[in-house]
């Protein structure tokens, strides 16, 4: 899978701990507009996904990750590559957090069915919403996101998701009225 693009802090202890934690994201494209996991209590969106679990493949990861997130299923023969972003960043616990997020076209039934989210997911009132692009953008980079707007982690989570979007626009942008 090709590499879109490195965020690396230079934060961190070179010669600390180290955590690192691989995960997968959708990108599910209906009418020009992303499936997104939207926060209702910090106002952003997110790409759907999570981490991959020991011995579990990145395409089981994914269908189970967007499931839990949105309640949509994803089509597994739909499932294409994207790239990946490599991040590298002070961790909460460890010296050291190496992150890389595999994003994957892919498409979902029509149906949504139930959430299954985390405690934290729950908590930040996690909800699934189409919105193109510009709009998702717009809202991460200009609203103010309460207690999670100084967290340097969550501040790298938004900016990588905001330049996969931008990417998407760069190669799909007629699929979304650009």
């Amino acid at each position: 899978m090709k590499l879109l693009f490195e965020i690396d802090k230079k934060d961190y202890r070179e010669d600390g701990t180290v955590c690192i934690r691989p995960s997968v994201r959708g990108i599910i494209r209906k009418e020009g507009k992303l499936a997104m996991i939207y926060s209702r209590k910090y106002n952003y969106y997110k790409f759907p996904g999570g981490g991959i679990e020991q011995g579990e493949s990145h395409e089981d990861t994914l269908i189970r990750e967007v499931k839990e997130e949105s309640g949509l299923d994803v089509i597994r023969e739909s499932i294409e590559p994207y790239g990946y972003v490599h991040r590298v960043q002070k961790g909460k616990i460890e010296d050291k957090f190496i992150q890389d997020n595999f994003y994957y076209l892919c498409d979902a039934g029509e149906e949504s069915g139930e959430q299954q989210l985390d405690d934290y997911e729950d908590e930040e009132q996690f909800t699934l919403v189409y919105v193109t692009p510009v709009q998702a953008m717009e809202v991460n980079r200009s609203h103010v996101h309460g207690e999670k707007t100084e967290n340097p982690g969550f501040q790298v989570m938004l900016e990588r998701e905001n330049r996969v979007m931008e990417l998407l626009l760069r190669d799909f942008g007629d699929s979304f009225g650009a």
